[in-house]
């Protein structure tokens, strides 16, 4: 079992090209490869797993075929931490053999699991070695399918593999400056079983309402909002606050616009092109990380 720390952005198609541009132009940078990856997520009837905030699928790159369960862990300042448990596979078959040692052990019949849906894209790899951290920076584009429906599927990633995990942050905001980004906090996982018709109502991130701040539950409406096509219910965040932060933290205009245009009943997916949804979004994230307001 291993750990994984990422900060994901969603983008429309045609920024993955200027990302990937601005990534690879950055010192340290090197390419890692670029592959297609066919994921299949599998789950019962009664969509246990996701109830357990737990994902499972067997992905398959080239020739090569990788068993994965995670967790959905917990958000620490914008990056998803979570449990993972990985096994290489002979074939595309799922291997219920492995998951004996797992959580997902006790309480579900394993034997009751089967396909639910897809997420199917292409992989460019950018290794980032900024000198007190390595990153890989995994842009994706493809689609999300279940049945005879798909979505499509544009996002970088941005994973610790060794060093400070707050680089993890500073680099996201650094894209976000040169390319319209979004905080993403919904895995690629919930939204196939969102387009599934099996999506567990509820927190993204495992916590209630009332252990956030007010920027965590900015930033997980946005999220909702977005998985959802609605509007963004603001109801209960101190905009006012937020306003005041954003003010130190040279954005009080950017976030002003934002605000405005939310309350106005434009979605995030109607603002995924433009720059102040991201930069509100981790410039806030860094403000707090440098500076702890509640």
């Amino acid at each position: 079992m291993a750990e994984e720390l990422e900060i994901k952005l969603s983008l429309e198609s045609n920024g993955l090209a200027s990302a990937l541009s601005w990534l690879q132009a950055q010192p340290g940078a090197t390419n890692g490869g670029r592959k297609t990856l066919v994921n299949r997520y599998y789950d019962t009837p009664a969509a246990e797993l996701n109830q357990q905030r737990a994902a499972l699928r067997v992905r398959q790159a080239g020739d090569r075929y990788i068993q994965t369960l995670k967790t959905q862990g917990e958000l620490v300042n914008g990056a998803h931490r979570r449990q993972e448990w990985e096994w290489p596979l002979s074939g595309p078959s799922l291997s219920l053999g492995l998951l004996a040692d797992t959580p997902l052990a006790d309480g579900i019949n394993l034997a009751q699991l089967s396909p639910v849906f897809e997420t199917n894209f292409t992989r460019q790899v950018v290794m980032l070695d900024d000198g007190e951290a390595v990153i890989e920076c995994a842009l994706d584009n493809g689609v999300i399918a279940a049945g005879e429906q798909e979505i499509p599927l544009h996002e970088v990633e941005f994973e610790l593999k060794t060093g400070d995990a707050s680089r993890l942050l500073v680099w996201a905001e650094e894209l976000a400056r040169q390319c319209p980004v979004f905080l993403n906090l919904i895995s690629k996982a919930e939204q196939g079983y969102y387009l599934a018709g099996m999506h567990e109502s509820g927190d993204s991130a495992g916590s209630t309402a009332s252990e956030y701040d007010d920027l965590d539950q900015l930033l997980h409406q946005l999220s909702k909002a977005w998985l959802e096509q609605r509007v963004v219910e603001l109801e209960g965040i101190d905009i006012q606050s937020l306003n005041a932060q954003a003010k130190i933290s040279g954005l009080e205009q950017v976030f002003s616009t934002l605000i405005e245009r939310l309350t106005q009943g434009e979605s995030p997916s109607q603002l995924l092109g433009e720059p102040e949804l991201g930069q509100c979004q981790l410039g806030l994230l860094a403000s707090r990380e440098r500076q702890p307001f509640g």
